[in-house]
């Protein structure tokens, strides 16, 4: 597999800690430590469009692509809704005094993970509090939704995952395998596997259908792995890493296939926070606490 670093988007004044796709395949949003959510475009290099600004640090935002809206989770105040288009906040509502480590939207329900241990059940058309599910008083650091199976996996920092319910909310399930902090969890395209990784850097894969049996256990990383996120077609997925480094993997067995870092490709230089693989071109997107987000080309 080749490699080639194909931008630099700079312009935040601190660590970026969150990215985001938009309802245009050229373009995706970025937010971080300095309250700034940033509108790229990957056709224009480095041109960023400043669509909000908040005065706290911002670790989640996700798109309710189905009214271009983009859900801005401040931390300490709560969520504000921007519309996207006009570049205006069109309400906002303090749910809580706590870090917002994710957003997750499903048709009508947004899920909010809060680093109090609660996630914040949202109604999206009245932007209402529906629910609150206390499930540990450790932090909710990643959420990710299985509409297939009507559920809802949780990493929580209690180094637990656990599965809801997506109806009526119900704990389903609890994994008590990592060692420390979960930090990502992820299904794959097809919902067959889930994978979570966090920082005891150890990647692990569940079988969904055998009710989350283990199937791989790989140690990952050198250091604690913040995210993974799969290919547009599935084939592979990526992970990132506080070791600086992004991995690609094989995602019918698990293999490694390349390692992206400071010394092959003039990688990050600091822990890689997040990733968004692009519809675009398949480009691969990272963002880093160096202040940076590279654009990264990948061919087989």
């Amino acid at each position: 597999m080749q490699v080639d670093r194909i931008d630099t988007f700079s312009g935040h004044r601190d660590c970026v800690y969150t990215l985001e796709g938009s309802a245009d395949a050229t373009e995706f949003f970025s937010a971080g430590g300095d309250g700034l959510v940033v509108r790229w475009n990957l056709q224009k290099p480095d041109l960023g469009e400043l669509i909000a600004q908040v005065p706290a640090s911002v670790y989640a935002i996700c798109l309710d692509k189905q009214r271009n809206q983009l859900w801005v989770g401040q931390n300490f105040d709560g969520i504000h809704l921007i519309d996207v288009v006009h570049k205006k906040e069109i309400k906002s509502l303090k749910i809580t005094s706590a870090s917002i480590f994710d957003i997750k939207i499903h048709e009508n329900i947004a899920l909010i993970g809060l680093s109090d241990g609660i996630i914040v059940v949202m109604d999206v058309d009245t932007f209402s509090v529906k629910k609150h599910l206390k499930a540990s008083e450790k932090s909710v650091r990643s959420i990710d939704i299985n509409e297939k199976a009507n559920e809802f996996a949780v990493g929580y920092s209690d180094f637990s995952v656990k599965i809801f319910d997506l109806q009526d909310f119900s704990l389903k399930l609890v994994i008590n395998e990592h060692s420390n902090s979960i930090f990502s969890v992820c299904y794959s395209p097809d919902k067959k596997y889930l994978l979570t990784t966090g920082r005891d850097a150890h990647l692990k894969v569940w079988d969904v259908a055998l009710n989350y049996q283990l199937k791989e256990n790989i140690v990952a990383h050198l250091f604690a792995i913040n995210h993974i996120t799969y290919h547009p077609t599935g084939d592979f997925f990526a992970t990132c890493s506080m070791d600086k480094s992004i991995k690609i993997w094989d995602a019918i067995n698990f293999k490694l296939l390349k390692v992206i870092d400071r010394a092959r490709h003039a990688g990050h230089g600091t822990s890689v926070n997040k990733l968004f693989w692009s519809t675009y071109e398949n480009q691969l997107i990272s963002a880093s606490d160096d202040k940076q987000i590279a654009v990264w080309g990948l061919k087989s």
